[in-house]
């Protein structure tokens, strides 16, 4: 079984809607790993930590996520959740959702579940967007909120026992 999977997912061209990508490239640069210069681009391999970004989440990677051990998923909230940078466990739900395209990371899970009759110990790591125009760059007010997001993520790769 593979150690962790540090998933992220959100549409990179609107600006904060692609936070995941940001906060991903600055954990792999705070691991010392040279960082990918596009959301495009091959991730680095790490001993114990695999990285994936996707636009969406899917039903199909229920059979990749059932190989982890651990999966962290990383997105951006649009200011309905209070904290600015949020990280929660992930339990297994199925949640419907009025809209086709829309899976959420404990849907995911329990599908894992459902279909491979195992699913990863998982978490949310969420941050504030701002602003969603067509861009590639962070909102001024996202961006600063990345490094704390880092920390976040590190701290919980610490307490699985995984080295950054």
């Amino acid at each position: 079984m593979k150690k962790l999977l540090i998933l992220g997912y959100g549409n990179p061209d609107r600006e904060d809607d692609g936070v995941a990508w940001h906060i991903q490239h600055a954990l792999i640069k705070k691991m010392g790993l040279p960082a990918p210069a596009s959301y495009e681009d091959e991730f680095p391999q790490a001993a114990q930590i695999d990285f994936a970004f996707y636009l969406q989440l899917t039903p199909e990677m229920a059979e990749e996520i059932a190989d982890y051990e651990y999966v962290c998923f990383l997105d951006a909230h649009t200011g309905n959740i209070p904290e600015e940078v949020r990280l929660i466990d992930v339990k297994s739900d199925f949640q419907r959702s009025p809209f086709t395209h829309h899976l959420t990371p404990q849907s995911l899970i329990s599908i894992c579940e459902t279909l491979y009759g195992r699913k990863p110990e998982a978490a949310l790591l969420s941050v504030r967007g701002y602003q969603f125009l067509f861009s590639r760059q962070l909102s001024d007010e996202t961006r600063a909120l990345v490094p704390e997001a880092v920390e976040l993520i590190w701290e919980w790769l610490g307490a699985k026992g995984i080295p950054g």
